[in-house]
């Protein structure tokens, strides 16, 4: 008779923490943007670590240069407010990578766990750009109609250079038939970008 109860009592715990989650959720605060983009980023690399110990020798002979865009590779305070949208771009695509394809046994736990992180991190992304996109409308337009020739030159991240590269990426996996060697030359990669995404982060802190 003790069953019924005890089902009652998980039941309701399961719905205590679901509120919770929910609750989290929905008051994410953009102003804090740059601690969720920090922690989720810094939980990816290590995840990505993690799946393996050391990269196959057998594997050298087809490892490519997916040419990351060089806005990646120096980026500066005048790129801080691109940063939102290269980094909405880079988690949707790296999402895409880990859900079409398959991973060898053992690795689904690590891959499952980017996933949610990524997909978290693009729903908080999407709120805090609709709300910058809101309260900074005019002010932009304005700022536009002001500009000076010498600013319009600054550099941007770009994301279509952004979207091709991931495209490139995928193609390989394609070309190569998503074999072992094809996927932890992709883990690498992925991982190298996320280590320059990591970096950004300090630019939300500057004033």
């Amino acid at each position: 008779m003790s069953t019924i109860p005890n089902m009652i009592q998980k039941c309701l715990w399961l719905e205590f923490l679901m509120g919770t989650f929910i609750a989290g959720t929905l008051s994410l605060d953009c102003n804090s943007l740059n601690v969720h983009l920090r922690r989720v980023t810094w939980q990816n690399l290590r995840l990505l670590s993690s799946m393996s110990n050391s990269f196959p020798v057998e594997c050298l002979r087809e490892n490519i240069a997916f040419e990351l865009p060089q806005e990646f590779l120096q980026y500066t305070q005048h790129m801080k407010k691109d940063i939102k949208k290269a980094f909405y771009e880079m988690s949707l695509q790296t999402f895409n990578i880990f859900s079409q394809h398959t991973f060898k046994s053992g690795k689904e736990r690590h891959v499952k766990q980017i996933q949610i992180g990524l997909d978290q991190q693009a729903e908080y992304l999407n709120q805090c750009l609709e709300e910058d996109k809101n309260e900074n409308e005019d002010m932009k337009e304005m700022k536009e109609n002001e500009m000076k020739p010498s600013e319009a030159r600054v550099p941007q991240l770009s994301n279509l250079e952004l979207r091709r590269y991931f495209n490139r990426i995928d193609n390989f996996l394609k070309e190569k038939k998503y074999s072992d060697c094809a996927w932890e030359i992709v883990r690498v990669e992925i991982r190298r970008c996320l280590y320059y995404f990591y970096k950004f982060t300090a630019l939300f802190r500057r004033k």
